[in-house]
């Protein structure tokens, strides 16, 4: 029996039932970057003073409701809670420039869907308008013309959300419940002088 990697297993629970052949290629370069940022730091934890590096205030804001729709606060902090934000702008922050404009793009076609649909944005929905909006992008496998780049973006949220979270603190020691020593970012061998 093959073990999974916690990286592969991130990975596979991130993507879901799609393909990763299914996937745009700007998606896959996102999570190959949301990848590295996990190898780089096994266990992340929130800054404080945080200032986005890519992230406009509004789409910030957006960004926060949708991370938590998509894990939302239960016993455990949801993605809010993990600062799942900003792990994807650290990311954004490292990718391509159109990799980056795609994301940012979908954020806004979001909050104009929200406004079509409700005459507000995505973050002043209910929990239940937000779901309502986001059911049909995690289902479509055929979907209505003008709704490709919304489920698209969607994947690629979704999967960061997940990446973000299950790499977060809040999501190893809380919700797997890890102690947090398991994994090593650096392992500097034994400091005692007689085994140098």
């Amino acid at each position: 029996m093959s073990e999974l990697s916690r990286r592969d297993a991130i990975r596979r629970l991130a993507i879901g039932g799609t393909a990763a052949a299914a996937l745009p290629l700007w998606v896959e370069n996102l999570l190959a970057i949301a990848d590295l940022h996990a190898q780089q730091e096994p266990v992340r934890r929130a800054v404080a003073d945080w200032t986005p590096k890519v992230l406009s205030a509004p789409q910030n804001e957006t960004l926060v409701a949708l991370t938590e729709a998509i894990i939302p606060e239960t016993d455990t902090p949801g993605a809010k809670g993990a600062h799942v934000n900003q792990y994807v702008d650290d990311v954004l922050g490292t990718a391509s420039a159109e990799e980056r404009s795609r994301f940012l793009e979908g954020l806004d076609w979001l909050d104009n869907h929200s406004r079509t649909r409700h005459q507000r944005a995505f973050a002043a929905l209910t929990p239940e308008e937000q779901a309502g909006l986001l059911t049909p992008l995690s289902e479509a496998s055929d979907p209505a013309p003008g709704e490709q780049p919304g489920v698209d973006f969607f994947r690629a949220a979704r999967a960061m959300t997940i990446a973000g979270y299950y790499t977060s603190a809040v999501g190893i020691l809380q919700e797997i419940g890890e102690p947090e020593g398991l994994f090593f970012a650096e392992f500097k061998g034994c400091t005692h002088e007689e085994h140098r």
